[in-house]
């Protein structure tokens, strides 16, 4: 009886099992997929970042490039921000820092007017790291240019207006991660 009840309970314990493993491998892939749109969503909020500092002409930018970065590791790298001459006399390091999504290199009670110019922040930073797609594994993104059309797989080389994932893999939903 003993042998009876053993080969009865590891045949409920292999049924159990597999209907578990299948949700757990939906919930790796809802993981990633929450992921790849956090990383995408923290790209594009630094690409928009950036353009915003670039149209208040804080930033120079190439001719053409209607001011957007001219690649990702820009954004990594930092770029060098400028007060325009017709920037109001009081606007503090902090709250230029602040409104271009920066760190301050000086304190935010430091004014920033024609004689203390020292105290602005000589690098802005958008982004710490490229992250890494979840669903490659690389830190390889697709990108488009503004002068790329909007479905194009393939980079002018120009500027970059928007990001995505080169996974060719199809999502829960059933859309293509390539097309988030």
């Amino acid at each position: 009886m003993t042998l009876l009840e053993l080969i009865m309970a590891c045949a409920i314990l292999a049924v159990l099992s597999s209907a578990a493993l299948p949700m757990a491998r939906m919930t790796v892939q809802r993981t990633r997929e929450a992921e790849l749109r956090r990383d995408l969503r923290e790209m594009r909020n630094a690409i928009d970042r950036y353009k915003d500092d670039a149209d208040k002409n804080l930033i120079r930018t190439e001719v053409g490039s209607a001011n957007y970065p001219p690649d990702l590791q820009t954004l990594v790298d930092g770029v060098t921000v400028s007060i325009p001459a017709n920037a109001p006399a009081g606007i503090s390091a902090g709250a230029l820092a602040t409104a271009s999504g920066g760190s301050a290199g000086a304190s935010a009670g430091t004014s920033a007017t024609s004689s203390s110019a020292s105290a602005l922040p000589n690098k802005v930073r958008y982004l710490r790291r490229i992250p890494v797609d979840p669903m490659t594994g690389k830190a390889d993104w697709g990108l488009r240019a503004v002068q790329d059309d909007a479905d194009s797989d393939s980079w002018s080389g120009h500027n970059v207006f928007d990001v995505y994932s080169q996974s060719t893999a199809t999502a829960i939903d059933g859309t293509k991660y390539k097309d988030w």
